[in-house]
């Protein structure tokens, strides 16, 4: 058997394992992931051209799922035409993207339904945008970027700064960025370009104590404690423990002063963001106290910003998965809103294109608090206005998608 023949084979019996889940599994790359261990002949070249393979089939499964049973030939010449061109697929795609390249409605590659939430993304650049493997984003960490492009530039690798402000650095190469000294040393840290424009946006000020209360792995946690600087403070939450585990290990390696706090010890007093003997960032275990300055509400969401990193998702969120995220996301918002001190912001975030987890979560919020109020971007960075916040849409900066909204408590 040849080795072209055998990669055909080896994808179409690995696609008949997922497809019994690629419609309903939200956890699915953890399911192609252990699927593509359990072959111990696998080597790192094959897993990365089944990876790409598998998911150039899930990103396209409306033109390929209805052929795998009566022209699984087919199938597999459209998924070799789709996938990215990389070192690992090159040679299969040689070989079976052969005839002319399938073409079809391209709308037909989103739900549907998702067009009332986002119509922006089934059309024009937007539209093609969808259906473009989403690219690695770094963020430098410190100012030594030097360091890092020498070291990138050694290894080969090919790499691009977009033109907006901040420390975004786009990969052109496939790496593997944690085996870098700049990774090892905490002068990069990987973050889409879209999550780093939030914070961008709403003009922070090089100081204050901050709450980041939906922390998560902390990839905006150590950008704003870059923002804030020397003189600023956070205090780091999140319901989930072990993603607190891992920001506390990134800020170790990004050189942030860190220490893990039980929620009644983070009572804020006046004057304590200016005393520089305490730890830049704070990791709350437990219920919040006390007011901030500013805090942020990354909010868990359908994650539809994200569809063009983890295209299962495009197939596994439905309309009622929004509507309760909706729910879950003004409840974080009531909740967390009391702990922002008169005069401070509220920073409200999703990676969501969906308008009701976005505006319509922000504007019901407004309508039941008076006592605040929309406050000024001091850069758009050309998102599109969803009165009142900001909808950074993929295919303008080549990054995910993001919502951000900031207001003000009066």
């Amino acid at each position: 058997m040849s080795v072209e023949d055998n990669q055909r084979r080896t994808f179409l019996r690995l696609i008949t394992q997922l497809r019994p889940h690629w419609a309903s599994d939200a956890a699915l790359p953890a399911r192609i992931q252990m699927l593509l261990a359990r072959h111990r002949q696998f080597g790192s070249r094959d897993r990365k051209l089944y990876r790409e393979l598998i998911y150039t089939a899930v990103r396209y499964r409306p033109w390929i799922e209805p052929l795998l049973d009566r022209e699984p030939g087919e199938a597999l010449r459209r998924v070799a035409w789709f996938a990215a061109d990389l070192p690992a697929t090159h040679t299969f795609k040689e070989t079976f993207a052969v005839g002319p390249p399938p073409g079809g409605d391209k709308t037909e590659l989103l739900p549907a339904w998702f067009k009332a939430h986002c119509p922006e993304i089934f059309a024009g650049a937007e539209l093609d945008a969808q259906l473009r493997r989403a690219p690695v984003w770094l963020r430098l960490q410190t100012e030594a970027s030097a360091l890092v492009f020498e070291e990138f530039d050694r290894r080969g690798w090919k790499w691009l700064t977009p033109s907006v402000p901040g420390r975004a650095i786009q990969l052109l190469t496939e790496a593997d960025v944690i085996s870098t000294d700049a990774w090892r040393q905490g002068l990069v840290e990987v973050q889409d370009v879209g999550s780093q424009l939030i914070l961008e946006t709403i003009g922070i000020e090089p100081r204050g104590h901050w709450l980041d209360a939906c922390a998560g792995a902390g990839g905006k946690t150590l950008q704003l404690a870059g923002v804030l600087g020397a003189a600023g403070r956070i205090d780091a939450h999140d319901v989930r423990p072990a993603t607190l585990d891992e920001l506390q290990i990134r800020a170790t390696r990004a050189h942030h002063w860190c220490r893990v706090i039980a929620g009644a010890d983070a009572t804020n007093g006046p004057g304590a963001a200016a005393d520089r003997t305490r730890p830049q960032i704070r990791i709350v275990r437990g219920a919040i106290q006390g007011v901030y300055d500013g805090v942020l509400v990354d909010a868990p969401c359908s994650g539809s910003g994200t569809w063009r990193r983890a295209p299962h998702l495009k197939w596994v969120t439905t309309e009622e998965s929004i509507v309760r995220a909706g729910e879950t996301q003004r409840t974080l918002l009531d909740r967390f809103s009391a702990h922002v001190r008169p005069g401070g912001r509220l920073v409200y975030a999703t990676c969501s294109l969906s308008a009701r987890e976005n505006e319509t979560v922000v504007n019901a919020f407004l309508a039941a608090h008076p006592e605040y109020r929309p406050e000024t971007f001091t850069q758009t960075f050309g998102a599109t206005l969803r009165s009142p916040g900001l909808l950074i849409l993929p295919a303008h900066h080549d990054s995910d998608g993001f919502f951000v909204a900031s207001l003000r408590r009066n």
